[in-house]
């Protein structure tokens, strides 16, 4: 199975890029963040790709989540569903093959840093419930949190810069300590250049002067099975680099 995660920053913006993305790594579930779309804002082409069923979870030119699901692992249109907590468009879930896999996107917390540490800690008690229900799950997306500062590159590191706070690298490593697994880490535990969000200027990118934001965090015997999970740098002109990662069947 594979499953992969992009913070878009404008599916409008993006359209040929994801298309072009999704037709080559063909991913099983594809979670998508910051799409800045309604619905009927969506391109036509977009919806209509090739061996996908389409949900799209955005409102005019902010936020929104998006999250696609392979017709071959799930033949029948599967139930797209949000938890309580959501707001402002900012999770969707879905159950397939006994894994629920959730496209999330956490507030970066500029303008309200009260929503973002409220809503990740709802994420937290997600995550305890689904782990004490025994449920395998995957939450995937731009979580706006370094999880330690070696996710952060030495030149951005600022101790009290929102996204590297210790309150909120807090809650994260409690969702975290739900029983999931952090696979970008866990597969690439030796790599400090680990990043998957480098701010749009002075070359940050092609300097891999960045900070790891993206995440795909899976049940620990679920996570067993991953393979690979790899940060594409390369791919697009988002902001944020797509992570996708590989499971074994």
């Amino acid at each position: 199975m594979k499953i992969a995660t992009w913070n878009v920053n404008g599916i409008r913006a993006r359209q040929t890029q994801v298309q072009e993305w999704v037709e080559r790594e063909r991913p099983d579930v594809v979670c998508l963040q910051e799409i800045k779309a309604s619905s009927d804002q969506v391109p036509a082409a977009l919806c209509e790709m090739e061996g996908y069923w389409c949900y799209w979870h955005g409102g005019k030119g902010y936020s929104g989540v998006g999250l696609h699901v392979s017709k071959d692992i799930s033949p029948g249109r599967p139930i797209f569903s949000h938890p309580s907590f959501d707001y402002e468009n900012r999770i969707v879930t879905i159950e397939v093959a006994g894994v629920t896999v959730s496209s999330v996107y956490v507030p970066n917390g500029g303008k309200d840093f009260v929503a973002k540490v409220r809503f990740l800690e709802a994420m937290a008690a997600y995550a305890g419930s689904s782990h004490d229900a025994g449920r395998t799950i995957v939450l995937c997306g731009d979580f706006n949190v370094a999880r330690t500062d070696r996710d952060v590159h030495p030149k951005e590191r600022k101790p009290r810069a929102i996204g590297q706070l210790p309150e909120e690298r807090d809650i994260l490593e409690r969702i975290i300590g739900s029983g999931l697994v952090d696979l970008g880490r866990a597969l690439d535990p030796d790599n400090d250049g680990l990043f998957t969000w480098w701010a749009p200027w002075r070359n940050m990118r092609q300097r891999n002067i960045g900070w790891r934001l993206d995440y795909v965090l899976a049940s620990a015997p679920f996570a067993e099975r991953a393979i690979s999970c790899p940060v594409q740098k390369e791919v697009g002109t988002s902001d944020h680099a797509p992570v996708v990662a590989t499971f074994s069947r």
